[in-house]
């Protein structure tokens, strides 16, 4: 005859009484508020600085974020991001285009594979200036903030990432608007959304702590060139 024992054994206990069970459904939704808490934040801060690609502020530059490669050429979001880029440069509303991304290995370029394929649709090799150390999100804004001197910026990433990107940027002393750009709801979108939600956490501590991005190096004079051979 089967036994229940073993499996009560591997129940959690419950509070025996009505108050203790009270005080542990306020503890479970208070662990879910402050879980939802950076989601919060990051939408808060990063909605009122988004707007449609003909809508939004003229800035110096443009920040594209990397977003993959495929085959050594910028992956279909990544191609979208570049596309709105070089859009905002046509239209006068940026005069240099920083693009960021990781080239942690030699056979991994995204920046270069960026700059490849903005100079194919028009952008001048010489408004384009490479990071080739945005390991992540936080890493590009603070790059992009103390390493290229970057104070007012255009940036350019999908929908769900877009707020984050804007909300880190301007904890690192970028006056920003960001333009998310459209993207098909196939299964790599849903993934972004999801991971936007557990990114958050982490998009909060960085806000508050401000660390050094994993590599800082001297200051780089390219954007500061390339707005100087704009202007001229």
């Amino acid at each position: 005859m089967f036994s229940a024992g073993p499996a009560r054994m591997m129940r959690p206990a419950l509070p025996a009484t009505r108050s203790g069970r009270r005080h542990l459904l306020w503890a479970v939704m208070a662990a879910c508020v402050l879980a939802l808490l950076p989601a919060t934040w990051v939408y808060v801060s990063g909605t009122p600085r988004v707007r449609e690609i003909g809508d939004v502020p003229p800035a110096p530059v443009a920040m594209v974020f990397g977003a993959g490669l495929w085959q050594g050429r910028p992956s279909p979001y990544l191609a979208h991001r570049l596309d709105a880029a070089a859009e905002l440069y046509r239209a006068g509303k940026v005069r240099v285009v920083l693009v960021t991304g990781d080239n942690s290995r030699a056979d991994y370029d995204e920046p270069d594979a960026m700059r490849a394929y903005l100079t194919e649709r028009g952008v001048p090799q010489d408004r384009i200036v490479a990071d080739f150390a945005g390991f992540d999100t936080w890493d590009s804004c603070a790059r992009a903030e103390r390493i290229f001197g970057v104070k007012h910026a255009v940036l350019i990433s999908q929908g769900f990432h877009i707020r984050r990107a804007v909300a880190l940027c301007e904890a690192a002393g970028i006056d920003s608007y960001g333009v998310g750009v459209a993207a098909k709801h196939d299964v790599t979108w849903y993934a972004g959304g999801a991971r936007e939600v557990f990114a958050a956490g982490k998009a909060a501590l960085d806000a508050l702590v401000r660390p050094s991005p994993t590599f800082l190096g001297p200051h780089e004079p390219g954007v500061e060139r390339a707005l100087a051979d704009a202007s001229g």
